[in-house]
């Protein structure tokens, strides 16, 4: 299963973690509504002090690498014992960690950015309004609903 890990767990973490996201729009208390990004919890969302910047939460975003990380764990782990042994060609190996080092080696220069803000936890509250999810999809914020 170490083998599996390497070759395949790891890489589908990074793949749908990339790919498959959930947006949050949100009224943030004392501000303006923001599009927030994550799953299971938002760990991302726009920078109140300049425009082109993130702020990035570093515990949501352990959890949510977390939480990807075990589904697909227990998905291949699961699989490889209870259904078919799993057997991985070298080529889609080569395939998968490709894919996954371009999509990490992005996301980190995104994340190096110097306007962008890490904190460890969210500092500010908030109000859900709307949330989807986002598998590839151009998304726009909703119009913004008097919700009281």
């Amino acid at each position: 299963m170490k083998k599996l890990t390497w070759q395949l767990v790891i890489p589908m973490t990074i793949i749908s973690f990339a790919g498959i996201t959930k947006w949050w729009y949100v009224l943030v208390v004392d501000g303006w509504d923001i599009m927030m990004t994550g799953f299971p919890l938002p760990y991302s969302c726009p920078g109140f002090h300049t425009s082109l910047s993130l702020q990035i939460f570093v515990f949501e975003l352990i959890v949510d690498l977390l939480f990807y990380f075990i589904f697909w764990f227990l998905v291949i782990f699961l699989f490889n014992k209870y259904i078919k042994q799993i057997n991985i060609r070298k080529r889609i190996v080569i395939v998968l960690l490709s894919i996954s080092g371009l999509l990490a080696l992005g996301m980190i220069l995104i994340a190096s950015l110097p306007d962008n803000i890490f904190k460890i936890k969210k500092d500010f509250e908030y109000e859900v309004i709307d949330s989807g999810v986002d598998a590839w999809q151009k998304r726009d914020q909703p119009e913004f609903k008097n919700y009281e």
